[in-house]
């Protein structure tokens, strides 16, 4: 005997319905801000001329690895290939959408993971839906991206951002409660207001952790590229997705090349910048 089917696809559908009918204006308004956003950055970092911007970088490694000079040659270097291979301005791209998208996941991500770690209830309703981000395969982002947001730059952001969200989120919380409750002591001792306390006591000690889910925020917006590719978000993702399916080696191995180095460059900078800050 077979059990009637649930109207779930139906149901969807009316949902997607009732949401564009709705919140069209809201979605239009959303894509329009994200895509200004987008151009106007990569607009930016190809506007600077690349053997400045690879300076700039290779500095700025220098300066939060404690003046590693092996670090910052490596990573002139690695710059130095990504232009050699032509792919610079594919490179600035992914590079762009990867710090829009980790931006928009902190913005969102670290408010609820402070606001999880004050409320116990919050953070019991918060913790299936990050389940549920967690295990959901992340081609499926695609679905309600494409649908609300059409083809391009602006669903590739949107997908990455709810794929590199829970990581931050669960991170930040962990890290305020994780706080000695012997520091909360000495500060509620000395009259301090909850948003003294939070700023200048559990943000402190937690940015360790945080730092840790900036971290892994900034990979898995990384890691979302080539499959954000697939729906028109440009850059490099969309180099290897079409060595793949050109089965050009060449092609797809030199522009993922150029997406480790990137990370691996993302990776040194956000692992070494609480070092540095506790160092000053």
């Amino acid at each position: 005997m077979q059990l009637p089917k649930l109207p779930v696809g139906e149901a969807a559908e009316w949902l997607v319905d009732w949401i564009e009918l709705y919140f069209g204006w809201l979605l239009d308004g959303i894509s329009e801000g994200l895509r200004y956003l987008i151009g106007g950055f990569q607009d930016l970092l190809i506007f600077i001329p690349a053997p400045v911007l690879i300076l700039l970088v290779s500095v700025l490694v220098w300066f939060v690895t404690r003046r590693d000079i092996r670090l910052a040659g490596l990573t002139a270097l690695g710059l130095l290939l990504i232009w050699d291979l032509q792919l610079w301005d594919l490179a600035m791209l992914t590079l762009a959408l990867v710090l829009v998208s980790t931006v928009l996941a902190l913005a969102i991500s670290i408010p609820l993971g402070i606001a999880a770690a004050r409320s116990d209830p919050l953070n019991a309703a918060l913790r299936p839906f990050l389940d549920f981000m967690q295990t959901m395969p992340s081609f499926v982002y695609l679905i309600p991206a494409v649908i609300f947001f059409g083809l391009g730059s602006v669903p590739g952001i949107i997908a990455t951002v709810v794929f590199a969200m829970p990581p931050a989120l669960r991170l930040t919380n962990l890290g305020i409660r994780q706080v000695p409750r012997e520091l909360i002591e000495v500060a509620d001792a000395f009259g301090t207001t909850p948003r003294q306390k939070l700023f200048k006591v559990q943000l402190p000690v937690a940015l360790p952790t945080i730092m840790a889910g900036v971290n892994q925020c900034i990979m898995l917006a990384l890691s979302m590229t080539v499959i954000a590719s697939m729906i028109g978000a440009g850059g490099l993702g969309y180099q290897v997705l079409v060595g793949i399916q050109r089965v050009d080696i060449g092609m797809g191995f030199e522009a993922g090349l150029a997406i480790v180095i990137l990370a691996i460059i993302l990776d040194r900078i956000t692992q070494n910048l609480v070092p540095q800050r506790e160092s000053q």
